[in-house]
């Protein structure tokens, strides 16, 4: 049974355009998007569970790489990985419905259900982080670019390179362009209280969750033993 003195968010709305900081400030309020829908809630379905949501970030002036993160980045290092405006091709959406494949509920129907059919402006400036084998696409992220602060969206790799890591491959990426361009926070999206499959967004150094009722708190990453 819950517990009645358990604080509630569950707002949303819709728009076409945020400037850099203001996508700043609702980052720091717990808010995420979808394309121009904007939405930011403290309680989720996970299962049969109704779970806390932990919006999560990483300070940056802070973060050094775990021994697995550098393993990763090792394993990859012959990878071409270009950052740049999001720019949606026939190789991605082919690669979206190659990875939507691993999920056997909540399987999105399009690459559209997380960016809009502007992404690389709308509803604010964003980038998309390609990693490619010569030619061929093996994994690509997208994520929003604020005057401070960097936001992940959406990730997909090729099932078949599962074994590289490139969903942490690409985050670690989006983290090197932050520290790059000086910005102060990489927010990595929503987390669950309690084991989740997203707990991989918890093992990052020096990240910081957000508590529905006292704002940003640190956070105990998950430690390396369980990597």
């Amino acid at each position: 049974m819950l517990d009645a003195d358990l604080h509630f968010v569950n707002e949303e709305f819709y728009t076409e355009g945020v400037s850099p900081t203001e996508i700043d400030t609702l980052l720091e309020n717990g808010w995420r998007h979808f394309g121009t829908h904007f939405f930011r809630y403290s309680h989720g379905f996970y299962g049969l569970d109704i779970r806390r949501v932990i919006p999560l970030r990483i300070r940056l002036a802070d973060f050094s790489l775990s021994k697995s993160q550098r393993r990763i980045l090792k394993k990859n290092s012959e990878l071409d990985s270009i950052v740049r405006p999001i720019e949606i091709k026939a190789n991605a959406e082919s690669l979206f419905d190659r990875h939507k494949t691993r999920f056997d509920h909540g399987v999105p129907d399009s690459i559209y259900d997380f960016l809009s059919r502007q992404p690389a402006t709308v509803p604010c400036d964003a980038m998309e982080c390609a990693v490619l084998d010569s030619e061929k696409l093996l994994a690509v992220s997208y994520f929003d670019v604020g005057e401070e602060s960097t936001s992940g969206i959406y990730a997909m790799f090729e099932p078949a390179a599962s074994s590289r890591g490139l969903g942490i491959f690409t985050m670690l990426k989006e983290i090197e362009f932050a520290l790059q361009a000086g910005k102060k926070f990489y927010y990595q999206g929503y987390s669950y209280e309690g084991e989740s499959f997203y707990d991989y967004k918890k093992r990052f150094r020096s990240t910081e969750g957000f508590d529905w009722k006292r704002g940003w708190e640190p956070f105990k990453y998950l430690e390396e033993s369980v990597e």
